[in-house]
C-alpha cells in the first residue's frame, strides 16, 4: 500500500492570530416566522458577486469587486484557546446544556500539526479499533468547519484548507496507475515520531479505501468550503493566493475535461463521495451533481478574471447552462412526471423522442407511487441509459436547494415531500440517508452482499444526525425554520444520551447503528450547525446561493413535459 509522506521538522506550538472581521448580512433575522416564506438572501445594499448572473461574469470577464484585494501528533486537548471567543448568536444558545457537551467534544476531536489546528478527527469513539476514523475527512470536516466559522474562529479552517491544498499537489497512485493531478485526498492523518522529533503527514487519495475508490466530492466539499470562509470572514486574500487558484483549476481540469460523455452530469464510480460503499449509485448519482453544480458556481465567485481564470469562467458557465437544464428536466420527479413514465412508450429513435433514455415503465417500483404525494417532489437518485434510481436522497435534494440547482417551485416541492413523509424520512431520529432501503435479492444484487449495508442500516436507508445541518439549512432558504425546529428538537431527545452516534439503524431510525462509532465528530458538529444557523440566519449566507435568474432556460423537453 502506498502512502504518501511529508517530514516536517517539529518547532514547538505557534502563536494563532484569530482576529477576523465577521461579513454578515445588512439584515440578520432575529426571528422567522412559522408561516412559510422563502428566505431572500440578497439583503445587501450593493450586489454582491453571489448574486451576479452568470452573463455578467462572462460577457468582457471584467474583474468582480467581492473577490480582490502541519504540528504536534494527533491529539486531543480538552480545551483549545484560539484567542477569540465571541459568538455570534444569543447567550440562550451558549447556555443549552446539549450544545455546551457538544462544542467541548468537538474541541477535543481536533487534530494538530506542527501546533496549529488542522482539522477534527472523524470520532473520537476509543471502544472499537480506530480504522480510519482516527484520521481528518475533508468530507466530514466541512460541518465542523462552519461551527468554527460561525464562532469567529477562522484561523483551523484556513489552515485545514492549506494543508490539504499542499496535499493535493503530491504524486497520487494506486498500484502503478497515477491519479489525475486535482484529485483531493479523501483523508489524512498525523504521525508524530519522538525519536526523530519530526511529524508526518500521512494522506489517503483512495488507495487504502474500502473498495480502493478514490473521492470525487473531496474536491468539490473544499472548494464550496473555501467560498464559505472568503464569505463569512470577507478575507479575499486566501483565495487570491496562487496555491488556491491552482488548486480550484486543476479540480475543474477533472470533472470538465471534455470525453465521450453526451451529458452535462459528470459519470462517476461506486463510493467516491458519502455513500462510500457498493450502494448502486454508480454513473451520475444526484449528491456527486449538486456538489458539482454547487462547486462550480462557488468556483465562477472565487476565480480571478486573469488570463488562466479565464478560459475556466467561460467553461463553467457553459456547463452550468447544460447542467441546470438536464438536471431540473430528467432529473426531476413528481406526480405529473411520475404518470408520464408510467405512460412511456420504449425504444423510440432520434431527437424527437420522449423517453430519451429508453426507461421501461415496468422498471417502476411500487414503493414510488404509494411515496409521491399529490404536491411535491424531489431529484431522482440517479439517471443513465434505461436506468432511474427513484431512491430518495438527502444529501443530493438538501443541496439542490441550497445551490439554487432546484427552481424555487423546485425547492418547495422538495420541502412538501418532506412534510408529508416525515415518518419515512426523519421518523424518530433525522435523518434517512435514502429511501427507501434495498433487500433480500436486490440486497445481494446491488451491494455484493454488504453486511454493513442490510436493510435499514449504515447507508442503506440508515439515519445520520450529520444530515440535520443540510436540512436546517434548506428549510431556512425556502422559508420554513418550524421544520427544522421539529427535526432538531426530535434530534436533542436522544442524541446526547446516545453518546453522539454515527448513524441510527431501522425505519424509523429507534436503534443505535450496529457498527455505528460513538462520539462521531460530523454527528455533534452536524447539530451544532443546525442549532446557530437556526439561532442566526444570517450565517445561511456561507452555504446558500440565490438563484441566476440568466440560467433559467425555457424547458422545451417534450410537448407533455411541464416543469
Amino acid at each position: 500500500m502506498s502512502m504518501l509522506c511529508v517530514d516536517v521538522t517539529q518547532n514547538g506550538h505557534a502563536s494563532i492570530d484569530s482576529s477576523i472581521t465577521v461579513d454578515g448580512f445588512d439584515e440578520c433575522f432575529s426571528r422567522l416566522s412559522d408561516k412559510p416564506r422563502p428566505l431572500n438572501l440578497n439583503t445587501e445594499r450593493q450586489r454582491s458577486c453571489d448574486e451576479r448572473s452568470l452573463s455578467e461574469l462572462t460577457i468582457g470577464l471584467s474583474p468582480h469587486p467581492l473577490f480582490r484585494n502541519v504540528d504536534n501528533s494527533a491529539r486531543f486537548m480538552d480545551h483549545f484557546d484560539t484567542g477569540v471567543h465571541t459568538p455570534l448568536t444569543p447567550n440562550v444558545f451558549e447556555t443549552h446544556p446539549m450544545v455546551t457537551e457538544a462544542l467541548d467534544a468537538l474541541r477535543r476531536s481536533l487534530v494538530f500539526f506542527r501546533g496549529r489546528p488542522v482539522g477534527t478527527i472523524a470520532a473520537l469513539d476509543s471502544s472499537d479499533e480506530n480504522l480510519n476514523y482516527d484520521q481528518v475527512f475533508v468530507r466530514d470536516f466541512v460541518p465542523s468547519a462552519l461551527v468554527f466559522l460561525m464562532k469567529g474562529e477562522p484561523e483551523i479552517v484556513k489552515n485545514f484548507l492549506m494543508k490539504t491544498l499542499r496535499l493535493q499537489s503530491w504524486e497520487k497512485k494506486i498500484d502503478q496507475f497515477q491519479l489525475g493531478e486535482g484529485v483531493m485526498p479523501a483523508s489524512f492523518k498525523v504521525l508524530h515520531d519522538p525519536k526523530r522529533n519530526t511529524e508526518t503527514l500521512m494522506a489517503d487519495f483512495g488507495e487504502s479505501a474500502i473498495g480502493r475508490v478514490a473521492p470525487v466530492d473531496s474536491g468539490f466539499w473544499w472548494i464550496i468550503l473555501l467560498r464559505a470562509y472568503t464569505k463569512s470572514t470577507g478575507d479575499t486574500s486566501l483565495a487570491e493566493k496562487p496555491e488556491c487558484q491552482k488548486g480550484m483549476r486543476l479540480i475543474l481540469s477533472l470533472c470538465l475535461s471534455e470525453g465521450f460523455d453526451t451529458f452535462p452530469t459528470l459519470l462517476c464510480a461506486d463510493g467516491c463521495s458519502m455513500i462510500d460503499r457498493r450502494m448502486g449509485v454508480y454513473g451520475y448519482p444526484i449528491e456527486i451533481q449538486a456538489l458539482f453544480f454547487m462547486a462550480l458556481r462557488c468556483a465562477l465567485l472565487l476565480l480571478k478574471q486573469d488570463a488562466e481564470g479565464k478560459a475556466f469562467v467561460e467553461r463553467i458557465a457553459n456547463r452550468l447552462h447544460a447542467l441546470s437544464f438536464h438536471m431540473r428536466s430528467y432529473f426531476w420527479l413528481d406526480l405529473k412526471q411520475l404518470n408520464d413514465i408510467y405512460r412511456y412508450k420504449t425504444e423510440e429513435y432520434s431527437h424527437t423522442a420522449v423517453n430519451k433514455f429508453n426507461v421501461m415503465p415496468d422498471s417502476l417500483p411500487e414503493w414510488v407511487f404509494d411515496f409521491m404525494p399529490k404536491h411535491g417532489g424531489y431529484f431522482l437518485g440517479n439517471v443513465g441509459p434505461s436506468n432511474m434510481d427513484f431512491r430518495w436522497f438527502c444529501l443530493g435534494n438538501c443541496m439542490a436547494i441550497l445551490s439554487s440547482l432546484a427552481t424555487p417551485e423546485q425547492s418547495t416541492a422538495i420541502m412538501d415531500l418532506i412534510e408529508s413523509r416525515w415518518q419515512e424520512l426523519v421518523g424518530e431520529m433525522p435523518l434517512k440517508v435514502c429511501y427507501p432501503a434495498i433487500e433480500s435479492h436486490e440486497w445481494r444484487i446491488v451491494t455484493g452482499c454488504d453486511p454493513k449495508n442490510t436493510r435499514w442500516s449504515y447507508h442503506n436507508g440508515g439515519s445520520w444526525p450529520v444530515l440535520l445541518w443540510l436540512l436546517t439549512a434548506a428549510c431556512i432558504k425556502t422559508g420554513r425554520p418550524q421544520v427544522a425546529r421539529r427535526a432538531i428538537e426530535l434530534a436533542e431527545t436522544r442524541l446526547s444520551k446516545d453518546n453522539w452516534p454515527e448513524y441510527y439503524d431501522g425505519k424509523l431510525g429507534r436503534y443505535i447503528g450496529k457498527q455505528a462509532r460513538k462520539f462521531q465528530t460530523w454527528s455533534i458538529a452536524g447539530y451544532l450547525v443546525a442549532k446557530m444557523m437556526l439561532e442566526d440566519p444570517s450565517h445561511l449566507g456561507m452555504v446558500a446561493l440565490e438563484e441566476d435568474k440568466q440560467m433559467k432556460p425555457v424547458l422545451k423537453r417534450s410537448s407533455s413535459w411541464i416543469l
